[in-house]
């Protein structure tokens, strides 16, 4: 399997990021998302992004401008229908991700594999909304995206062989790690992640140390290079209760619980960066 035009469903953080990876790799790239303002967005990140490289001198404003130049804004799905590859970075939720492979199954080409950037929902379950399961993979991009080197690389369980093999190359090709994960809630990294920041969440809530405390024991203990509640705040609080949802009831195991102050300050509004405020304030 040949791929050449790359489609990237979704423009926002990760959506961009994969994007510009691509496009940095020679690929064609479609970044479609549901509106020109949002697709415009973007862009503009990627941009940003490219941007601070060239101020640090890492690369040129020529090789910018050429990486710019294979990346096509889209606002239209049926532009599914040029891809080799489709990648999904849709809102964490199975009813809007299935409802979308329905629509790129029947646009997209019979050889165009379909990847889901999801980081917790089953692929297997993904996959049964289309016609192809045989050609549906997650590709499970680290946030930021043009930094991090893991894509977790996740079968479904009627993933073709070729398919993976294609997709576990084309990986290599954008200068990221490929890691085979079965299919499995949360695979590995959210497995292992969430329960720490939700036990993180829990030590605050009990009142055993204060946000900076907890950040500080981790960071100078543990060696990570940021607390678990700032890297909460980054990843965003809604998206780290709903990993923790997907985690208790795909296990059913009381260990997944969700803790009652991460409910209090999603249905608070406070989501972390993004909104201006998680545990910690930012301007």
């Amino acid at each position: 399997m040949d791929i050449k035009k790359v489609m990237v469903v979704g423009a926002g953080q990760m959506g961009s990021g994969i994007a510009q990876v691509c496009a940095q790799a020679g690929y064609e790239v479609i970044l479609h998302d549901i509106n020109e303002e949002f697709v415009m967005r973007g862009i503009g990140i990627v941009m940003k992004n490219l941007s601070r490289q060239v101020a640090k001198e890492k690369m040129t404003r020529e090789q910018m401008d050429v990486i710019l130049a294979n990346i096509s804004p889209s606002f239209d799905l049926k532009n599914a229908a040029e891809a080799d590859l489709v990648i999904e970075a849709a809102i964490e939720n199975m009813e809007i991700k299935a409802k979308l492979f329905r629509e790129l199954d029947s646009i997209a080409p019979a050889h165009t594999i379909l990847a889901s950037n999801t980081s917790s929902l089953p692929i297997t379950e993904i996959a049964a909304a289309t016609d192809r399961p045989d050609k549906v993979i997650g590709m499970h991009f680290m946030n930021p995206v043009p930094v991090m080197k893991l894509v977790e690389i996740i079968r479904g369980l009627a993933t073709d062989d070729e398919v993976y093999e294609t997709i576990e190359g084309m990986t290599k090709t954008i200068g990221k790690v490929p890691v085979e994960v079965n299919d499995f809630p949360g695979f590995v990294s959210n497995r292992i992640l969430m329960p720490m920041i939700n036990e993180a969440i829990y030590t605050l809530y009990e009142g055993v140390a204060t946000k900076e405390a907890i950040d500080e024991v981790m960071k100078l203990g543990m060696n990570h290079p940021m607390g678990p509640l700032t890297l909460a705040d980054f990843i965003g609080l809604d998206t780290c209760l709903y990993i923790m949802e997907t985690l208790y009831e795909g296990f059913g195991d009381s260990k997944y619980r969700p803790c009652p102050l991460l409910r209090k300050y999603v249905k608070a509004g406070w989501l972390g960066r993004k909104s201006g405020r998680g545990f910690y304030e930012y301007s």
